[in-house]
């Protein structure tokens, strides 16, 4: 079945009839029935028949129903199949519950209801085989929920405000909130908010933490070296990117943007003359055989005559369209290269608490040969954020990331700041280190990649969320031009080259690179690069071997016994992943995919001694014996946290990272 815009407004107009304060609603997939709620005197049921079919659409009601907000009892939604005809299947109620999620900006500031999934147990199966998918139309449809992705949606409904155009903007998001999947240092740099935003003080955004001073350290085992820090954060604040997304999230639906969260977009659509016409959401309820649960739904088809791609670092999306169009070669780009990132969020105690205070360090407990290091912020609220950043491009197949964070807090002049502190919340996420050397060709036939999902974190500054939202506005101004004035979407990219983006990132071009030497020549050249030539070097670094070429041999090293984690400053992975919400529906297909199922016991195991146990943050990766004492890999993607570290750094490039069950994944909230 195919919907187009008008079909909403008989939503819209069914709704406006039925409004009332206290009320459920029971969805069929060609039946909404309408419940009126008597507190005490039982209930009268009302039905009327409406042709709409997949919860898809339950979301776009929900944006037009005025009581979702106001009612003053709690509402049930049920979303339900009905049987059709005689021409599919018999089929029956296929039901989910949806419940209310706020989240309060600021004691002033109005309250944002949000919908997560859960799932209810169904009682007879769905579809056929030969069942198409359903599909909506938009202007545009962005994939991903995070600043740049929100950027360009908002953007793009301000110039529609200030031109008087129409054009309908989708964003879809595979978290089960807007924001759930957010995770970032973040000291944030406001220049692209004060372009996009410039009231956002008055509209009091969470952004309320200025820095109040910063340090750099050099770590040695048991001392901390004062460095001149080269980071210049006066004029930017200690926050929350969740929570900021959170709240571009509902500027965005404000200017009229549509925003579907829960729902993870698993494919490219394309015409047959090669140009993307939108994206698939994937099916649910699929078994983990690949067989229809009772409960199986089929995905959607969103489509849109541009397609901006805001997945964020390695997005899985982007990275097909980058290798179908082969733009890293378009763009004269090298390979990219990455880090995986380690973050808490503590409650410490007032005393030790300094609002705004920042420090970055290098140095112990990573060898000389392994760029990385730390970061420890202090929020509002007597809580700071605290991580570790490990380039992955290490060559010892032993390195474990997550128990070099958990090693790193036990230094004295770390410690102090946790003892007696509580952990609230634990994550993990890769991200670009790639920078000006590695932007591939971001504009592709039918769209465009913005955000990390192109690589425009500034490395020297630790910073990319102000370039990502920079990226989006520039795609989203040339998307406007392209759909109202004849433009070309190639302009995206004389628009970057243009960019306040392209002149930081040139010149930072060299500092990544520098490190490839080892620690002491990297900070030599780095800080020459910085303090005197500031970006005019009259050459460019080049990186070095891609981050799943660079892991050695085991035998060319020796195992690295780290200390058992003591509860207090330090945790098991079980300990940690019960912090960041993660979970996925188990009996599901592994969206963690084996090319060749053979490798890890054959090649992994044997030359590399298993590195995928060990740069996992989330222990999604184990080898266990099985009924003859061999060690066979054990996937537990109920565990992944979504970092993609493994789909970079396998020394094969064995796996890959594929989105799973929309709504599954880490629920972050302060991070």
């Amino acid at each position: 079945m195919h919907f187009k815009r008008s079909d909403f407004k008989i939503i819209k107009n069914y709704i406006a009839e039925i409004g009332d304060d206290d009320v459920s609603y029971v969805l069929s997939t060609f039946t909404i029935t309408y419940i009126r709620v008597e507190k005490e005197h039982g209930s009268e049921i009302v039905t009327n028949q409406l042709h709409f079919n997949h919860c898809f659409l339950f979301f776009t009601m929900l944006k037009f129903c005025s009581i979702f907000s106001k009612s003053k009892s709690k509402n049930l939604f049920l979303l339900r199949s009905r049987t059709k005809s005689t021409s599919r299947s018999q089929s029956s109620p296929a039901a989910y519950t949806f419940s209310r999620r706020i989240f309060p900006y600021s004691k002033h500031s109005s309250l944002l209801a949000r919908v997560s999934i859960s799932r209810v147990p169904p009682s007879r199966s769905f579809a056929t085989d030969s069942e198409a998918r359903d599909s909506i139309e938009y202007d545009v449809v962005v994939v991903g929920a995070g600043p740049a992705g929100l950027s360009a949606a908002i953007r793009l409904k301000q110039l529609c405000h200030q031109k008087g155009a129409d054009l309908s903007v989708c964003v879809v998001e595979k978290g089960a909130e807007v924001g759930a999947h957010i995770i970032s240092g973040n000291v944030f740099e406001p220049r692209a908010l004060d372009e996009l935003l410039p009231q956002w003080k008055q509209e009091e955004a969470p952004i309320n933490t200025p820095v109040s001073s910063d340090k750099f350290w050099f770590l040695t085992k048991n001392r901390a070296i004062s460095l001149p820090s080269p980071f210049h954060n006066k004029g930017n604040y200690v926050i929350s990117l969740s929570q900021l997304v959170r709240w571009l999230g509902a500027k965005a639906e404000e200017l009229g943007v549509e925003i579907y969260p829960g729902f993870a977009a698993s494919e490219i659509l394309y015409d047959a003359n090669n140009k993307v016409i939108g994206i698939g959401t994937n099916d649910m309820g699929i078994a983990k055989d690949g067989s229809k649960k009772e409960n199986f739904q089929r995905g959607v088809e969103v489509k849109g005559r541009i397609t901006l791609l805001a997945e964020g670092c390695r997005g899985s999306l982007s990275e097909k369209i980058i290798g179908r169009y082969n733009l890293r070669e378009k763009g004269g780009a090298e390979h990219q290269t990455y880090a995986l990132g380690i973050k808490e969020v503590w409650e410490i105690d007032e005393r030790k608490h300094q609002p705004g205070a920042v420090l970055h360090t290098l140095g112990w407990p990573l060898d000389h040969k392994t760029y990385g290091g730390s970061f420890l912020y202090h929020m509002k609220d007597n809580q700071i954020s605290i991580g570790f950043v490990v380039a992955l491009n290490y060559q010892n197949p032993f390195m474990n990331p997550y128990e070099e964070f958990q090693k790193f807090k036990h230094h004295p002049a770390i410690r102090q700041y946790l003892e007696g502190g509580t952990v609230i919340q634990y994550g993990a996420r890769t991200l670009n280190e790639g920078g000006f050397q590695s932007i591939p060709y971001p504009v592709f036939p039918g769209g465009a990649i913005i955000g990390c999902s192109a690589g425009f974190l500034n490395v020297p500054k630790i910073k990319g969320t102000h370039t990502a939202m920079k990226s989006g506005m520039l795609a989203a101004e040339v998307t406007f031009g392209v759909l109202n004035e004849g433009l070309d979407m190639d302009m995206y990219w004389k628009a970057l080259r243009n960019s306040w983006i392209w002149d930081e990132l040139y010149k930072a071009r060299n500092y990544r690179p520098a490190f490839e030497y080892g620690l002491i020549p990297g900070l030599a050249l780095s800080g020459l690069e910085h303090y005197l030539l500031r970006g005019k070097h009259p050459f460019t670094l080049k990186h070095g071997k891609a981050d799943h070429e660079a892991t050695n041999a085991a035998q060319l090293h020796s195992p690295i016994q780290y200390p058992k984690a003591d509860g207090v400053l330090s945790f098991d992975v079980p300990t940690s992943l019960h912090r960041s919400n993660t979970n996925h529906e188990h009996d599901q297909p592994p969206h963690l995919r084996l090319r060749d199922p053979k490798i890890p016991e054959t090649v992994n195991l044997p030359v590399y001694a298993a590195p995928e146990s060990r740069y996992c943050p989330a222990r999604v990766y184990e080898y266990v014996a099985d009924e003859h004492n061999q060690l066979k890999l054990q996937i537990n993607a109920q565990n992944c946290l979504h970092c993609k570290a493994c789909d970079i750094k396998d020394p094969k490039q064995n796996i890959e990272w594929t989105v799973p069950e929309g709504g599954g994944g880490p629920g972050y909230s302060v991070m």
